[in-house]
């Protein structure tokens, strides 16, 4: 009886280590399972030219393919890492051919590569650049090359939102010396004197005085570097690297080291959203882009006097114009307190797809060093005002975008 029981009893054992051992190998499973689709979501948000991981994307929430994306249909973020070659190249192109029949557009072209490389312009070869520009040359449409690339519209959105405002016609003065004989032309008859060529009394023609300063319209880049021309700086590339005061965080600008004073300059058209303390960037100025999508942060202004005096929230600013002055300024509560190292440029590019994005946790900031090398080629040149702790531009210039914003501002809305 004893031996029976003891059978039983070993038997009932194992059924029971058998079902633990089951589940617990069910719950490692699962485990791993859960794991996976969290790392491959993350993944894919990173690097949005994953397909083989769409799937698994699509069960997180807030993202495309779940319930709750569906609310919301936005670019969550942006790996901006394309070189200075592969800009100016696609902008050389899209210069070039401004007034033939068929104009190359320099977003679609690098959105292309983009698609083509996943995003990895570690890839970039000048040939692959030549080669779309060729067959769209050849009249190929960008709709044909890219009918089979899932990704191109993705690129071409995120691209266009970091590059949007920079390439277009404009009219800026430019040097007498350097203008072409029929803008020098035009600039002694309009310009200078409005009168000349009216006949005098004494039956001579006025004559107007060679002017030092004419007026251009060009096509081209209208996006400036934030340090004036003739202002020396250094720098290197710094975003993403640890920063500890306050909390342990991620750098998400680029620093550009200079002397204090030295004269930043407005990167892009658009309009001041927010000016003042900040006790991580100091004196700041943060302007937004016409359209929205880029938000221009320029962060640890000059003590004692930051930033132009005309300058108020709602501010127009035109590319090219002096909006503040290089400093060490931030990291206290305090105001005006130089806390900074080292005199620099914090310079930060955010894209914002939807408000919503604007603060907090979801914000997108973009690797700004290889930009800054493409922009370093149009630089503001600047004049101290005299009596004044201010600097101003040397050449104006007319932005269309700013002349239809002014325009709307002057008429107010539509009946």
């Amino acid at each position: 009886m004893h031996r029976a029981w003891k059978r039983i009893s070993d038997t009932y054992e194992r059924i029971l280590l058998f079902f633990y051992r089951r589940r617990t190998r069910l719950l490692i499973a699962a485990e791993i399972l859960a794991f996976c689709i969290l790392m491959g979501g993350w993944y894919l948000k990173s690097n949005p030219a994953s397909p083989a991981l769409s799937s698994l994307l699509s069960l997180l929430p807030g993202t495309e393919g779940s319930e709750e994306g569906k609310e919301k249909d936005f670019i969550k973020w942006v790996d901006f890492d394309v070189p200075e070659a592969a800009l100016t190249k696609a902008f050389r192109y899209d210069v070039d051919t401004c007034q033939q029949q068929i104009h190359l557009n320099w977003i679609e072209l690098l959105a292309y590569l983009g698609a083509k490389y996943g995003g990895n312009f570690s890839n970039y070869r000048e040939a692959d650049m030549d080669a779309v520009a060729s067959s769209l040359q050849s009249g190929a449409s960008m709709e044909q090359l890219t009918a089979s690339m899932k990704y191109y519209p993705y690129y071409l959105e995120a691209y266009t939102a970091v590059l949007g405002g920079m390439v277009g016609y404009y009219e800026i003065e430019i040097p007498a010396s350097e203008a072409p004989p029929f803008a020098l032309a035009d600039a002694q008859i309009y310009e200078s004197n409005p009168a000349a060529g009216q006949t005098q009394s004494g039956g001579e023609s006025a004559q107007s005085p060679a002017p030092e300063k004419v007026w251009v319209t060009k096509y081209g880049l209208k996006a400036f570097l934030p340090i004036a021309k003739n202002f020396p700086y250094s720098d290197y590339n710094d975003f993403g690297v640890s920063r500890s005061y306050g909390y342990s965080r991620k750098h998400l600008g680029h620093d550009m080291m200079g002397q204090t004073g030295t004269p930043i300059i407005a990167v892009e058209s658009g309009y001041v959203e927010s000016l003042g303390w900040n006790q991580y960037g100091g004196w700041r100025i943060g302007n937004r882009s016409f359209d929205k999508k880029r938000y221009y942060y320029y962060a640890h202004l000059r003590k004692d006097y930051p930033y132009q005096s005309t300058l108020s929230e709602g501010s127009i600013v035109t590319a090219g114009d002096v909006i503040g002055y290089m400093g060490r300024t931030g990291y206290s509560a305090s105001e005006n307190t130089n806390n900074i190292d080292k005199t620099h440029l914090h310079f930060g590019l955010q894209l914002i797809f939807d408000e919503s994005q604007k603060e907090g946790n979801n914000e997108i900031w973009v690797d700004c060093y290889e930009l800054m090398k493409f922009l370093s080629i149009n630089r503001s040149e600047a004049a101290k005002v005299e009596g004044t702790k201010e600097w101003s531009r040397v050449y104006d210039m007319k932005d269309p975008s700013v002349t239809a914003i002014q325009s709307g501002v002057e008429n107010g809305p539509s009946d």
